[in-house]
């Protein structure tokens, strides 16, 4: 005759071993939330456009000033404006 297993449950290893992962995610989720909660995002500036645009500004007009001057003479005739890259035409 087969001796039966009378334990409960919880004196299982396995059973905590499945149950770990799913605890784990529910803490850090808990922890998410608070976090969440408790630091709220900064408010943004309304006019956050616009200051990019000027951000733009300022770096072509850097960029403008660093072109050499072959290629700033045909920016004047052409109307395109060269970049920092591009191969200088005799």
């Amino acid at each position: 005759m087969e001796k039966l297993d009378t334990k409960p449950w919880w004196r299982y290893g396995y059973v905590w071993f499945l149950m770990a992962g799913p605890f784990i995610v529910i803490i850090a989720g808990f922890i998410t939330a608070y976090l969440a909660i408790t630091r709220p995002d900064p408010v943004i500036d309304d006019n956050y456009y616009r200051n990019g645009i000027e951000i733009n500004k300022t770096l072509n007009e850097k960029r403008d000033s660093l072109a050499p001057a072959g290629q700033a003479r045909n920016h004047a005739a052409t109307g395109i404006k060269p970049t920092q890259n591009a191969p200088v035409q005799p």
